[in-house]
């Protein structure tokens, strides 16, 4: 997995799963929850993550499915496959979860709204008149058939990519490469002479890459892969070579 950090990165768990009280609505349900560790600065991000299969409990899957608002349940409905219906509400799910536990439980997670940038990368819609607004939490998802991921920060952009290990790709990765990468990418993939760590490298360069034109919120077309480098250990992180006027090159720490 990649994801726009800087100094500090926090793995946590996956989403808590609450236990149904008699007579208790999913708001005050939801804010017994315990609360996650703090955020301390914009240059930390906590990722939250958990494992579709191991949530096969259908009255959780229920009650997870209360969270979401009429659009997200009737986007998950359109899914033909129930894996995939499966996927849509639980990312949803965590999402809010998540967003309400680092507000103290102050939002309830059916609440929250989102709007989204030009570019379609979605945003908190924020309450003119709430408290939280003063510092805006800012989110990004991923998820795989395996996998599903939400990065939290505060004040800061943020990007993050999940990828299966096993994904599929063409046998000519160079070829891959030179329609994507930059030149200094494509090189040094070229000098990597084991095929299978070869795979591994592209696609800890597609990852990384893919979380970064998340963390812009341009979309792929308003950031191309070949616009920028990636450089792998550096002795001073990962580093990207070039930069967008609104969000200066980080180094990222995994």
């Amino acid at each position: 997995s990649g994801g726009l950090v800087h100094h500090r990165l926090i793995r946590c768990h996956g989403m808590p799963i609450p236990r149904r009280t008699p007579g208790v609505s999913g708001g005050r349900l939801f804010a017994s929850l315990p609360l996650p560790p703090p955020l301390q600065s914009p240059r930390e991000v906590h990722v939250w993550y958990l494992c579709p299969d191991e949530l096969n409990n259908q009255s959780q899957l229920n009650m997870y499915e209360e969270l979401l608002s009429p659009s997200e349940r009737e986007y998950a409905d359109s899914m033909k496959a129930t894996m995939l219906r499966k996927d849509v509400v639980l990312s949803r799910a965590l999402l809010r979860t998540t967003l309400s536990r680092y507000t103290g439980c102050k939002i309830d997670p059916r609440s929250f709204e989102f709007k989204k940038n030009k570019f379609g990368k979605p945003e908190v819609l924020w309450p003119l008149d709430d408290s939280t607004a003063e510092q805006p939490l800012h989110f990004n998802i991923s998820h795989t058939t395996s996998l599903i991921a939400c990065g939290i920060a505060i004040n800061a952009h943020i990007g993050i990519d999940v990828e299966e290990k096993k994904r599929n790709t063409t046998k000519n990765i160079l070829s891959l490469a030179r329609r994507y990468f930059t030149p200094s990418e494509v090189d040094s993939l070229a000098e990597i002479s084991d095929s299978d760590a070869q795979r591994k490298e592209f696609l800890k360069l597609w990852t990384l890459k893919e979380a970064y034109v998340k963390a812009l919120g341009m979309g792929f077309s308003g950031a191309p892969f070949s616009t920028f480098s990636i450089m792998l250990e550096t002795s001073k992180g990962i580093r990207i070579s070039k930069a967008w006027p609104d969000i200066e090159c980080f180094q990222a720490w995994l």
